[in-house]
């Protein structure tokens, strides 16, 4: 094990968690796909997918940021079970939790996880990213069948079990419609944010 992997990052007031490089998607936008693992100033290079207590460990003083993040250049739901240990011990500490994901947690387990992501997470960032199939495969390579239908599903079943919950699209990317992806998240009741290309964190 490395001593230097960089489990925890801080942005402004925010703590985000990187607890695995692995995705189901190939965005073509992702740092992480262009070859390059740095969010500002932080490597985000995994030698080892680090345990719940090295990550609890990593997080340091909760009470100083006003949120814990899960995100890094992985899909965090893909560790399902690491990250709600680690969340159960955020939210026991008085910390606010946040989920960034692709929305594909459901289609990976095969099951509704929702429900157990409610107990111990307060807010979902999903990643939306195109209005329909064809833009979205082009942009995200799903290695999984079905990935945008199921991300959509995600979204739709998301606000019963979580109320905090925005779908994001990437303003730049060619061929999406930032207005159509805005509508598409109002039409499954949550809320929407549009990102800019070339800008993490």
């Amino acid at each position: 094990m490395s001593d230097c992997q960089t489990i925890a990052y801080s942005i402004e007031d925010r703590r985000y968690l990187s607890i695995t490089d692995r995705c189901t998607l190939a965005c073509e936008f992702c740092p992480k796909t262009q070859g390059k693992m740095k969010v500002h100033d932080f490597d985000l290079t995994i030698d080892h997918r680090p345990e719940a207590r090295e990550i609890i460990s990593a997080i340091g003083d909760i009470s100083e940021y006003s949120w814990i993040v899960f995100c890094g250049f992985g899909e965090p739901t893909l560790r399902l079970k690491t990250l709600l240990e680690v969340a159960s011990y955020v939210k026991q500490q008085g910390g606010r939790v946040r989920v960034n994901t692709d929305g594909l947690a459901n289609l990976v387990h095969k099951r509704n996880v929702l429900p157990e992501m409610a107990e111990c997470i307060d807010a979902l960032s999903v990643s939306l990213n195109a209005q329909n199939e064809k833009v979205y495969n082009r942009h995200c390579a799903p290695a999984l069948e079905h990935s945008w239908q199921a991300m959509l599903d995600f979204l739709q079943l998301a606000p019963a079990s979580i109320a905090d919950v925005t779908a994001t699209a990437i303003n730049g990317l060619e061929g999406v419609d930032i207005a159509a992806c805005r509508q598409l998240a109002e039409d499954r009741g949550v809320k929407f944010r549009q990102r800019q290309l070339d800008v993490v964190g």
